[in-house]
């Protein structure tokens, strides 16, 4: 006789127990200093690459805010935006700008910008998160959508103005501040390129202004010798 074959049993439904939150760890704190975006309240994109120059676009909204990444004084102060495409002076291509020199020694410079905010002045305190003014496209860009010119450096005079617009990659700090450790700090980096070409380096990339043409002189007419009268013999006489 074949062999019966076996009635499967049903399985009982078994509830798994659900599994608790995930536990949020914080990133370990790498300084002491504490940093935020310099966007804020915008949605934001950013170069994470090197073009030509140390420093990166932020491209933003007209009108949001640019705000002090971290606790430090205010340097420079930009409030005119001097730059023409006729002379393309380096000194002028960030257009209206603030410099903030942070607690952590490091100098973060945003340019383009539409307006400074009020009150903000060279020397004044400033706190990580503070507005320091409003985003545009001044300077020489002004033919593109606004944006957040920023850069990393370290203090100079202002007429070294080519240390200013950048000497230190900003994506990767900008990348931790966003979305990663707010306490990832430049300052060691900042120190080794500064190490590495001197504090006062000479401009080697996008230097030179526009050439101004010579005026020409417009040659000057002298002046002509009055003709002198001529002697007309009277009676014949010699």
């Amino acid at each position: 006789m074949p062999e019966a074959t076996p009635t499967p049993v049903p399985r009982t439904a078994v509830d798994r127990p659900k599994a608790d939150p995930p536990v949020q760890v914080p990133p370990p704190k790498v300084s002491k200093h504490t940093y935020v975006f310099p966007v804020k309240g915008c949605s934001v994109t950013y170069e994470s690459r090197l073009l030509v120059l140390p420093k990166t676009t932020i491209w933003a909204g007209k009108g949001c805010s640019f705000v002090s990444p971290v606790n430090g004084v205010v340097d420079e102060v930009n409030v005119k935006n001097r730059w023409a495409p006729s002379t393309d002076r380096g000194a002028d291509r960030e257009g209206r700008f603030v410099t903030v020199i942070g607690d952590d020694g490091v100098r973060y410079l945003g340019g383009h910008l539409d307006k400074i905010a009020l009150g903000i002045r060279p020397g004044l305190r400033v706190s990580a998160g503070q507005v320091l003014g409003q985003i545009g496209n001044s300077g020489n860009a002004r033919s593109t959508a606004s944006n957040l010119y920023f850069a990393i450096s370290w203090k100079t005079s202002p007429s070294m103005w080519w240390v200013r617009r950048g000497m230190v990659k900003p994506w990767n700090y900008l990348d931790a501040w966003l979305k990663g450790n707010p306490t990832l700090s430049p300052s060691e980096e900042m120190r080794a390129v500064m190490n590495q070409t001197g504090a006062a380096p000479r401009c080697f990339t996008l230097c030179a202004s526009k050439p101004q043409p010579t005026p020409t002189k417009k040659p000057t007419k002298k002046p002509e010798r009055p003709q002198e009268p001529v002697q007309i013999p009277l009676n014949g006489a010699t």
